[in-house]
């Protein structure tokens, strides 16, 4: 009896052995699926279609122009080659396209506090991030809405540092106890740098509010010199009021944001059948024609300056004129802003994952599902709005986050595609194992390699049978959801900004994230 206890034991201690070797983080080349993952099979778009798109977007430009440009941008834009008509619109000649292009940035990384999260954006790359402006949180269980706060956009940038398959922070919901614009700014922005060390993302109303921000991200990198060579923020600046025209306090934000050294997103979000044309190719027409009048902004007032091509072609759903986000409409537009973006060698970024549901439901999961993959697949650079984004984009929801981060896994192993070589060919092991072998592959030495480098296994879905899945209590996705979202709130407090630098900028700025708050117990 003795004996067998002890080699019971011992069986058990080895097995032990192995899942914790197993669970042990992999090396990033190791892993199965890992950030900047090359994309680009699916192309919803030939390339006769693309030039077509092209050629009108330049046709736009040269005969229909852009109304509302301000006036410093008039300036620098018409000392461009822009030409203001007497109707007061900019036009912009082919030539001035071309040269634009020519000299636009390429290949910038987009840099986070922490080097291991620095992205490579270009080609066909992908990387998934947050994004939005919610002014609603959803309990997954009541399906109660309430406003958003500052300490929300905290635990949601919090909550994305711990996660493998989102890659970068942008800002996703509104400081909505913050009356004043310019605290709420302010707060965005230092909430969403002190919850995670990857790249964020975030938006001003004005310049001044930027010029705040800007000094407290210079204390925080250590000086303006360390910060424009490692610049972790990138601006998300809606330039445009679609169709065809500048936002003018926007423009006024891109300016100071590309002379200050900070990447900037040229986000134009036309909605297909209300603020864009009906036809989805005339929406792609008008939403690349602004991003190229943004381009050309740009480079007008700094030549080179790091600016994301973000076609973020939105859609209605014509019954109601109301925004859909999920809508098989809104995937293929996204995977077509990839393929511009890959026409002119851009940076390019698009959304996708902006379900139309209200909780995190089946309808959540399908409608994410495959506007992520088609998306995903396309090769778009940077895919804003992917995780926790409710009711197009009006609700965000914790839960979901960590749902969506195993789509987007799933997603990337879809993008990483099979490899076909000699060796994964096995027909040696095929050999071994029906020549030589028990007839199954469970205990091979290929399987026990391959496993962890190959396979992506889900942090919330249940791959348990019927029985552990009763046993366990039914917990469905949101249960297991809700129960790991309580481990990273209870533990996951970030501490890379020193305390001396947090004193510095509480003692200068309005900080209104509760101290208490961001440290555990």
């Amino acid at each position: 009896m003795s004996a067998t206890v002890l080699d019971t034991s011992v069986r058990r201690g080895g097995r032990e052995a192995r899942r914790a070797a197993r669970a042990a983080p992999l090396p990033e080349n190791d892993r199965p699926v890992r950030p900047g993952l090359e994309g680009g099979r699916y192309k919803p778009l030939s390339d006769a279609d693309v030039l077509k798109i092209h050629n009108a977007a330049l046709d736009v430009l040269e005969q229909i122009g852009m109304a509302d440009a301000i006036p410093s941008g008039i300036e620098v834009m018409t000392k461009a080659g822009a030409i203001m008509n007497d109707n007061g619109r900019l036009t912009f000649p082919r030539a001035l396209v071309e040269e634009t292009l020519a000299k636009a940035a390429r290949r910038f990384p987009l840099y986070a506090q922490d080097p291991r999260y620095d992205l490579e954006p270009w080609g066909k790359k992908v990387y998934f991030g947050t994004a939005g402006a919610a002014v609603h949180m959803i309990d997954p269980v009541t399906g109660d809405y309430r406003d958003t706060t500052t300490r929300d956009c905290y635990d949601i940038s919090r909550v994305v540092d711990t996660l493998d398959h989102i890659h970068f922070y942008q800002r996703s919901v509104v400081c909505r106890e913050l009356p004043d614009p310019f605290e709420m700014d302010f707060n965005t922005c230092y909430a969403s740098v002190c919850g995670t060390t990857k790249h964020v993302g975030s938006s001003w109303v004005d310049p001044k509010h930027l010029e705040a921000s800007f000094e407290m991200l210079h204390m925080i990198a250590g000086g303006e010199d360390k910060w424009r060579e490692r610049p972790f923020v990138s601006q998300s600046n809606c330039f445009v009021v679609p169709p065809l025209k500048f936002a003018q306090d926007a423009c006024k934000c891109l300016e100071l944001a590309v002379r200050g050294g900070m990447p900037v997103l040229l986000l134009s979000a036309g909605q297909a059948g209300a603020t864009a044309p009906a036809a989805l190719a005339s929406a792609i027409v008008q939403e690349v024609a602004e991003c190229l009048a943004g381009l050309i902004y740009v480079n007008a007032i700094k030549p080179g300056a790091p600016a994301i091509f973000g076609t973020w072609c939105f859609v209605s759903d014509l019954r109601t004129g109301a925004m859909s986000g999920g809508s098989p409409e809104q995937a293929l537009l996204s995977a077509a802003s990839a393929q511009m973006a890959q026409f002119y060698d851009l940076t390019g970024g698009t959304a996708s994952g902006m379900t139309d549901s209200k909780t995190p439901d089946a309808q959540a999961g399908y409608e994410k599902a495959y506007n992520h993959a088609l998306v995903g697949n396309a090769g778009a650079n940077m895919i804003y709005e992917s995780a926790g984004m409710h009711a197009s984009l009006l609700g965000f929801c914790l839960e979901s986050l960590l749902i969506d981060n195993d789509i987007i896994g799933a997603t990337q192993r879809t993008i990483k595609g099979i490899d076909v070589s000699d060796e994964s060919l096995s027909l040696e092991t095929i050999r071994k194992v029906c020549l030589e072998g028990p007839g199954h592959y469970l205990g091979s030495e290929q399987t026990l390699q391959l496993m962890q480098t190959e396979y992506v296994y889900p942090m919330i879905g249940d791959r348990s049978n019927p029985k552990e899945w009763v046993e366990q209590g039914r917990p469905n996705s949101v249960d297991r959801a809700s129960k790991k979202l309580k481990t990273i709130m209870n533990n996951h407090f970030p501490a890379h900004i020193p305390e001396h630098v947090d004193d510095a900028i509480r003692a200068k700025f309005p900080v209104r994230l509760d101290r208490a708050h961001m440290r555990k117990g």
